[in-house]
């Protein structure tokens, strides 16, 4: 559970003040005066402005002093009030620059020999020692903990701006191939809206046939760039490279080239096989084809599974591994994140799907994606049960 600061300060001064009180009593049997009503009432002012510490530090700091100051010139005991100005240094090294961090020190060494001066303390030299060591102190350790505060801003910081570098970077590469898909389909409609003109006179069947290829691949264009427009907001995409999108009949390829890297790998397909549209094709790809490089990077000599499988209104696929063989070291260690798991995970919402990644409890771990089949591939036989 996380306080609000200012009720944090808030249980620090009423700490502080319960402290202060219960020394004053003791003002007596240490030798000092009994503390009166005025006391007790500069032992208040001491303590309870530190609620507003954090939100007045120097203003505070030189308050306290400032009563800590009339509470010794009255010849009370002053170590009761000594817990208050300690820590307002302390406050004020860790949220200001050092040279008034260095002044607040300096007062509290000033007040500190005063006090020393006003209690005919039989050895000034400790009061000395102390009134040096005890500021240095708060001011080291207000100064740690204010470049901590710093640097774990800027930590913070850089780690949302890679984040955010990361995100723009992969969704830049999956509107370069969405390029490729949209392309896809607007060279089929070109041609079947060709064949179509053709014949429209002398075959009206294939004249048809035709038009209803137009209409599912145009259906499945304006899917791919809704799915573009709504995720994707990255600048200055360029055009694809010139090179096909892969797709689920380069599987096998795939596969025969990641034995050759010295996993064994078993491709299976279940459920009967369809036509998909590109996109989801693509999608299934990259993630196939980021889990079995994370094989080869983190599982060398793994034996590792893909299974694809055609379901009613979806599409999974599942890529799993064994663990490392023992005495081969993997190339990074062996858990597993970064820029992948981000593709990974954007692939999926951009096409509406889910995905699990994680350690498998047999060992070893495990891939699973599922991608919802649209609505055009289910009128060429979605419906299809296992």
């Amino acid at each position: 559970m996380r306080l609000h600061p200012l009720a944090a300060d808030g249980l620090i001064a009423s700490a502080l003040t319960t402290v202060a009180v219960l020394l004053g009593t003791e003002a007596v049997a240490q030798g000092w005066p009994a503390l009166d009503p005025l006391a007790w009432t500069l032992v208040a002012l001491l303590t309870l402005p530190l609620v507003l510490r954090t939100r007045a530090p120097v203003t505070v700091c030189l308050a306290v002093h400032a009563c800590w100051a009339a509470y010794v010139t009255l010849d009370y005991w002053p170590v009761v009030g000594s817990f208050g100005p300690m820590l307002a240094v302390y406050t004020v090294a860790s949220l200001r620059p050092t040279r008034t961090a260095a002044a607040c020190a300096a007062l509290l060494a000033g007040v500190w020999i005063y006090a020393g001066l006003r209690s005919d303390a039989g050895s000034m030299a400790s009061v000395a020692g102390q009134a040096v060591g005890f500021p240095l102190v708060l001011w080291r350790f207000g100064y740690v903990a204010r470049r901590t505060g710093e640097l774990t801003l800027r930590l913070r910081a850089e780690q949302a701006d890679r984040a955010r570098r990361e995100v723009a970077e992969e969704r830049v590469r999956i509107a370069r191939e969405l390029h490729d898909v949209v392309a896809h389909h607007i060279a089929v409609i070109n041609v079947q809206a060709g064949l179509a003109r053709f014949v429209f006179s002398s075959d009206a069947r294939t004249a048809r046939d035709a038009l209803d290829t137009i209409e599912g691949a145009s259906g499945e264009a304006l899917a791919e760039l809704r799915r573009m427009l709504g995720l994707l907001r990255a600048d200055g995409v360029q055009g694809a490279d010139g090179a096909p999108a892969p797709g689920l009949d380069q599987l096998d390829e795939m596969v025969t080239r990641v034995r050759t890297g010295g996993v064994g790998v078993e491709l299976r397909v279940t459920g009967t096989p369809r036509p998909l549209p590109p996109g989801v094709q693509l999608c299934v790809y990259r993630v196939v084809q980021e889990a079995l490089t994370n094989v080869l990077k983190h599982a060398p000599g793994a034996e590792a599974a893909v299974e694809l499988a055609y379901r009613a209104g979806e599409v999974t696929v599942s890529v799993t591994d064994d663990g490392p063989v023992e005495g081969l070291d993997p190339v990074t260690p062996a858990e597993r994140g970064g820029h992948g798991l981000i593709g990974m995970r954007e692939r999926a919402k951009l096409y509406g799907g889910t995905i699990v990644v994680g350690p498998r409890s047999e060992g070893g771990f495990g891939v699973r994606l599922t991608l919802p089949t649209p609505v055009q591939a289910a009128r060429r036989g979605d419906a299809v049960r296992e």
